[in-house]
């Protein structure tokens, strides 16, 4: 896994910041130290020996060296011309400036020659290769040819300059070499340490992209129960659209940062499941210690028991649904002969009136029975689903006028809503017909006032959390029990003698391969609501009913 070209740039930005600084440290000692000459020659000339042979050209190189100081400070800090140029020529303008001062102070004897050990160390370490090797080199030209110019030309008597330019090149040149091996080893170092660097970005961001990928939600807190790390997972199973971090837990997910505390005062306690406030989901909460720096946090595992639960289901209802299947088919042969001798008998004309209505009861448990095993049927054939965009406001105009044309209720006692206008849905059109109509009868049957009548709204808008398109079906009934909503949506559970439980199962499972759901809400003025909640449109999802 590369770096990014903005990773790139953050690790050119910050070698260069490291490659420049010491220049410019460098320049900051080179201000002090000319600031620093020309306050002792002007402050105690009697005392000091610096530039007392010519004391004109002393402080001309020192006020020359000040301006050069500033001005070199000023182009290390706009980075303008090249490091490597910069770098070299303030070196030999220091070189050159320190020989003019010494010769001026009266030779090697003034002290100043020891400067230029300081010039070619900061030069040797500042400049990669062997161009230490030549600051030396010129450091030490420079010092013998200001004592040839002093003894040859000038007469000054001055035989054991010799010695100390002799010494001072050598104490260069041992100079420029240490220094030279130690940057080599400095600059490997950096290197190592670049590469490792790199290394470790790349994890990071291997580890981030693996994290945010998860099909588990993760959430990272510190000692503080401060959200550090959250992946995508985790933001959609709490229904989190803010950015969240460094934000407390306890603002985001209240019920999780309860359990988290009740998990640190009892680590060996079970968790248990909660629901997100935000998107209804039912959550397994999960906590690891996570050690840091500043204390303990907490690594926390967020499982969807709604997935869970699915898959469970999935399994008992395979079996199941392979079981009842072949006993549907098997009921079927002996049922078609009992209607067919149901239909001979109800055209004899030997039947009695307290015989018909006999057979009218045959009849009307024989479609039930029918109605049964085509449901198990159903349950055990694998359906398919093919969603495109469906505008629901022309939908839910076609659906109702037919729903009315079939007699199930009067025009008066259905009615729908739209807002936006514009709202699409992403399901199959088919069966988000068959998931409609089913919790239309249902509410038919169920959903009668104190008076006996019959109202429906059938209300599409946009959810407040995630702003996804979602269908509410509200009845004015009595509603459902707390206790029982738990259970509607469970296979062959029905209140009614004549029901077969099936059908809310079977709303459920086909918004479940259309990667919609189906839920239970009261209703805020009384009655029942059933909220099918859309996903994006993301592209057509296929899959089957267990």
């Amino acid at each position: 896994m590369e770096l990014t070209s903005e990773d790139r740039v953050t690790e050119q930005q910050a070698r260069h910041a490291v490659t420049w600084k010491p220049l410019r440290l460098l320049t900051f000692y080179r201000l002090i130290l000319a600031s620093l000459l020309i306050v002792l020659f002007y402050s105690i000339p009697e005392n000091v020996t610096f530039g007392e042979y010519q004391p004109v050209l002393y402080s001309l190189t020192c006020f020359f060296y000040l301006g050069f100081a500033l001005v070199a400070g000023f182009m290390a800090r706009l980075r303008r011309p090249r490091y490597e140029f910069q770098t070299a020529f303030q070196v030999l303008v220091d070189i050159v400036v320190i020989t003019l001062l010494t010769h001026a102070s009266g030779g090697l004897a003034s002290g100043l020659g020891i400067l230029l050990i300081i010039t070619v160390a900061a030069g040797s370490l500042l400049v990669a290769g062997r161009i230490a090797f030549l600051f030396a080199a010129v450091a030490a030209m420079a010092m013998i040819l200001e004592q040839l110019y002093s003894i040859q030309l000038l007469g000054l008597p001055r035989s054991i300059g010799y010695t100390q330019s002799g010494l001072l090149g050598i104490a260069l040149f041992a100079t420029a070499s240490l220094a030279y091996f130690m940057a080599r080893r400095v600059r490997e170092s950096e290197a190592l340490a670049r590469r490792r660097g790199i290394d470790i970005a790349n994890l990071s961001k291997l580890n981030e992209h693996i994290v945010q990928r998860l099909q588990a939600g993760i959430i990272v807190t510190d000692h503080l129960h401060n959200i550090r790390l959250i992946n995508t997972t985790a933001r959609k199973l709490l229904g989190i659209v803010v950015s969240s971090e460094h934000m407390p837990l306890a603002q985001l997910a209240p019920t999780l940062n309860l359990q988290l505390l009740d998990w640190k005062r009892s680590p060996g306690k079970e968790t248990a499941p909660f629901e997100s406030a935000s998107t209804g989901t039912r959550i397994l909460p999960h906590f690891t210690p996570l050690d840091t720096a500043e204390g303990q946090g907490a690594l926390i595992f967020l499982e969807d028991m709604s997935v869970m639960d699915i898959q469970a289901q999935q399994m008992k209802l395979a079996s199941l649904g392979r079981l009842t299947a072949s006993i549907a088919h098997e009921i079927r042969n002996p049922l078609g002969a009992i209607s067919h001798a149901t239909q001979l008998l109800d055209e004899s004309d030997e039947i009695d009136t307290q015989d018909q209505r006999l057979m009218m009861i045959i009849r009307e448990q024989t479609r039930r029975v029918n109605t049964i095993v085509e449901n198990i049927l159903q349950l055990s054939r694998p359906a398919s689903s093919v969603p495109r965009s469906i505008e629901l406001d022309d939908w839910l105009a076609r659906f109702t006028d037919e729903f009315v044309h079939s007699g199930a209720c009067n025009p008066g006692q259905l009615s729908t809503s739209v807002t936006p206008r514009d709202i699409t849905a992403w399901m199959d059109p088919g069966q988000l017909h068959q998931v409609v109509w089913n919790l239309c009868q249902n509410a038919v049957h169920h959903g009668n006032d104190e008076n006996g009548s019959v109202r429906i709204r059938l209300q599409a808008s946009l959810s407040d959390t995630q702003g996804t398109p979602q269908l509410d079906i509200i009845d004015n009934g009595p509603g459902i029990a707390a206790d029982m909503t738990d259970q509607i949506f469970e296979p062959f559970y029905t209140t009614r003698s004549s029901g077969t439980g099936l059908g809310l199962y079977l709303a459920r499972e086909l918004c479940g391969i259309n990667n919609a759901r189906l839920s239970y809400h009261a209703a805020a003025e009384g009655g029942s609501c059933f909220r099918i909640s859309f996903p994006e449109n993301a592209g057509p999802a296929v899959s089957a009913i267990a």
